[in-house]
């Protein structure tokens, strides 16, 4: 449904809330059945789904098929395999009576709310469903205004999985997610920026909500003595690459010592040479994504050009081209605290480098800042990895490579305070979509 009414939310609402006990009363092999509709949806619409991210936001497309196809689709079947053993409730045995029986139950919390992001707009809004589904919920999925074509081939794979009364996926702008913010959900699932979280958690405080909250923050690298530089900067140079810097747990900043920084820039620069640029040195634009729009575009530049004035120093990259909105991979030295590009999440392919002397001060500076969804540490000095664990927090953490604690689906995924609430993934988004009930019986 493309910018319903304030009646057409309710009326869509008030069917899931007649609905939810059907669907929570469901068993396992219905629900599979639904998950293998949905996933047989995608499947179907493979093509169209590619040329629609592609349209809404220049991603290349092998980054499409891996993100927004073949990631989904996994998760689903992931969801089919184990919902079984995820849907038995646990023996309990009575402390005060052995005798007695207890079990916990998973229950679906209710009518759920799906917010989905623009950087993976159908992954990272199907993802959360799929839990959604097995945990026996029913669902209203919104993705965001900035994918248009997205949107809608998500709403035709949504139609032709289900009945509206059990899923329905609504389509239009901010107006219309903050109508959906004012009905009394269940669970509210939102993946987006910490500014946004704010608001969700608001409106879900005013009908007591549980919400599941998938933020950002500014996720640090931190390069320990002996770290092999050439492969980190491989790593980080694809990491910022990768859908154009606009993911949430891409590296934000790196903390280097001073004697590696130059091997460091030279890695970053070959890296990138070799993966965008052609024999001409100009860049593939279709191998590296757009900033989104060109509001985001201008928010960057002006990090950028703050870290400029203030002395940073443009090692690698540097070039803004807003006619079409592309960033190139961009690596700034010289950066400071004070400047801006230090203080929001970036969001783009550009990437500041401190020097550090200790781990201790790499440790208190961003021990001392808001907690990070995710943080990076390349070292084999196993003392000072278990130091930056225990005297800092985030919401997860990858040793020696980037991204790995996203992509290990045996892992809980999610922030801690600022940087979110709540985790998914897996086992652990059918828990997120589950009230754990307490059931005790007298014999």
């Amino acid at each position: 449904m493309t910018n319903p009414t304030a009646s057409d939310l309710a009326r869509i609402f008030a069917l899931q809330q007649a609905n939810q006990w059907n669907v929570k009363a469901s068993s396992a092999e219905v629900r599979k059945a639904k998950l293998a509709g949905l996933k047989a949806a995608v499947e179907a619409h493979a093509d169209a789904i590619v040329a629609a991210v592609l349209e809404d936001t220049r991603k290349p497309e092998g980054e499409i098929r891996v993100t927004e196809v073949m990631n989904v689709t996994a998760n689903i079947q992931r969801n089919i395999d184990n919902l079984d053993a995820w849907m038995a409730p646990t023996e309990v045995t009575p402390s005060l009576n052995p005798n007695d029986r207890a079990q916990i139950r998973y229950e679906a919390r209710g009518v759920c709310l799906i917010l989905g992001p623009w950087n993976f707009p159908l992954g990272l809004a199907l993802g959360p469903l799929a839990a959604a589904v097995a945990a026996g919920n029913c669902a209203i999925v919104k993705l965001t205004d900035l994918c248009p074509a997205t949107a809608r081939i998500a709403a035709k794979i949504i139609a032709e999985a289900f009945d509206e009364s059990e899923v329905a996926l609504i389509q239009g702008d901010v107006s219309v997610a903050t109508a959906l913010l004012g009905l009394p959900f269940n669970h509210i699932f939102f993946t987006g920026s910490t500014r946004v979280g704010k608001i969700v958690m608001a409106a879900a405080a005013k009908h007591l909500a549980s919400v599941t909250l998938e933020l950002g923050g500014k996720s640090p690298v931190i390069l320990d003595a002996g770290a092999d530089i050439d492969k980190v900067a491989a790593q980080l140079a694809g990491a910022k690459q990768f859908n154009g810097g606009q993911a949430c747990i891409s590296p934000d900043y790196v903390f280097v010592r001073e004697e590696s920084q130059a091997r460091l820039v030279d890695g970053f620069r070959a890296t990138v040479a070799k993966n965008l640029y052609d024999e001409t040195g100009a860049i593939r634009k279709e191998s590296i994504a757009q900033i989104v729009n060109e509001a985001n575009f201008k928010r960057v530049k002006a990090l950028f050009d703050d870290a400029v004035a203030q002395g940073a120093t443009v090692a690698v990259g540097g070039t803004m081209d807003e006619s079409d909105l592309t960033i190139h991979p961009t690596l700034l030295t010289g950066v400071t605290p004070q400047m801006k590009i230090l203080q929001e999440e970036i969001f783009a392919p550009v990437l500041p480098v401190m020097n550090y002397e200790t781990i201790d001060q790499a440790i208190d500076y961003i021990a001392e800042r808001d907690k990070p969804l995710a943080l990076y540490i390349y070292s084999d000095d196993e003392a000072n990895i278990e130091k930056v664990i225990s005297r800092t927090s985030s919401g997860g953490m990858t040793i020696n490579g980037v991204f790995s604690h996203y992509l290990e689906n045996h892992l809980p995924f999610g922030g801690v305070n600022a940087s979110g609430t709540g985790s998914y993934h897996g086992y652990f988004g059918f828990k997120a979509f589950s009230h754990e009930r307490a059931i005790y019986r007298h014999m």
